[in-house]
């Protein structure tokens, strides 16, 4: 009897399309795990920006990890992803804006990426796994069960995020936040490297009109419309 193959989704998209946190919800919903793949690109960045690197600097960047400076790793404790670096829980730490910039920076590069998406393909092998990101369709597995590129607005999304950052208390204003979201999409839309673009087989989600609840209900009925034509 052939050993069934763990269920792979791939979840791509811009910044604060939502990615995050329609993915946890709908690992959460079909009881299988969660990898924020941007959490991981955040921790490189983080390292950066902790040891007075310029989150620029390629050939920097590309010593470290060679000589395992960096060190990058995720764990799960009750269902939720932690990640550590250089054994450290950093969870904490990956969500400021600072780290997001310097996050965008570090994931322009060859060696960063290659890193990064060897353990996320170990990871996918061993169990079950939904992953977001920018190019999990693409490059992280691109023989996904399910592919879903979900995207909104700039104005939408950049809404969501001036939000998400005055409920927890940073002072920011809408333009500037629409702005630099622009200026995210240029670079990663841009790159030279694994740039941010849609699968050729990927379902295309807008939800600049839908509630998260209505998302997700759009997430679990392209899931379950899998499982049926595999059943």
């Amino acid at each position: 009897m052939n050993k069934k193959q763990p269920l792979s989704i791939a979840i791509d998209g811009p910044v604060s399309a939502g990615k995050s946190t329609l993915s946890a919800a709908l690992a959460r919903k079909l009881g299988i795990l969660h990898l924020d793949t941007g959490a991981m690109y955040r921790a490189v960045g983080l390292y950066a920006l902790d040891h007075g690197i310029d989150p620029g600097d390629e050939a920097a960047l590309k010593a470290l990890i060679k000589d395992g400076s960096i060190a990058v790793a995720v764990e799960y404790a009750d269902g939720l992803q932690k990640t550590l670096l250089g054994g450290q829980d950093v969870t904490h730490r990956l969500r400021e804006e600072r780290v997001g910039a310097a996050a965008s920076a570090v994931s322009r590069f060859a060696a960063v990426r290659r890193y990064l998406v060897a353990i996320q393909q170990q990871l996918a092998r061993e169990q079950s796994l939904l992953i977001d990101g920018r190019d999990i369709g693409t490059v992280v597995l691109p023989h996904a069960s399910v592919k879903v590129f979900l995207t909104a607005t700039p104005e939408a999304r950049a809404l969501r995020r001036y939000t998400q950052l005055i409920t927890a208390g940073q002072q920011t204003d809408y333009p500037t936040v629409l702005k630099e979201l622009i200026k995210r999409d240029a670079q990663d839309t841009g790159r030279a490297v694994d740039p941010l673009k849609p699968a050729d087989d990927a379902v295309m989600l807008d939800t600049s009109s839908l509630s998260f609840e209505e998302s997700l209900a759009k997430l679990v009925e392209l899931v379950e419309a899998h499982d049926a034509a595999q059943a």
